[in-house]
């Protein structure tokens, strides 16, 4: 059964070591006929949330006017949400959690989804990584019906290109094509 695929690239680099991951991820899931759609969040305006809820006054409806709206909605339509963060100072990137942030709005119409990760970094130890993942499993354990299917980790990568000749290339691949 075909499923509607939405990756969240947060690398700020097009062609980063994560972008590259989110490629190969997209191209497993394609060649297993899903409807496969990567939003480059850094190419995207927008805002940061202001805590101003008036988004729960207005019906789901952001006073800031940018991009998140269709985003938002992208990831409310979609079967599977892949969120993938390159890990600095051990931590989920700002554009990335800038997203998840702003899915307050209508966070509670993204249920009953499927998520992955791909996260990648420059130490060579996974444990690098492990706050990174929390990070993303705090939204999952707001996200209703929401289930973990997988983790790619990219470890020992940091100039451009490096994720190439690295175990994540291949299971990126791989992965995508379990969807």
């Amino acid at each position: 059964m075909s499923k509607k695929v939405l990756i969240l690239s947060g690398s700020p680099r097009k062609g980063g070591n994560s972008d590259v991951l989110c490629d190969e991820f997209m191209r497993g899931a394609l060649e297993s006929g899903n409807d496969v759609e990567k939003i480059r969040v850094a190419e995207k305006k927008i805002g940061y949330c202001s805590g101003c809820y008036y988004c729960q006054q207005s019906g789901g409806i952001c006073a800031k006017k940018d991009d998140m709206p269709e985003i938002l909605q992208k990831m409310i339509d979609a079967d599977v949400i892949v969120l993938s963060s390159p890990v600095y100072f051990y931590s989920i990137d700002a554009q990335l959690k800038t997203v998840i942030d702003r899915t307050v709005a209508r966070w509670t119409e993204v249920k009953d989804k499927e998520f992955y990760y791909i996260v990648t970094c420059a130490d060579e130890e996974r444990e690098s990584q492990e706050r990174t993942i929390e990070c993303f499993r705090g939204y999952l354990d707001c996200v209703e019906g929401a289930v973990e299917k997988g983790i790619i980790y990219g470890t020992g990568v940091y100039q451009v290109g490096e994720i190439n000749n690295s175990p994540a290339f291949a299971e990126a691949y791989e992965m995508g094509k379990t969807v």
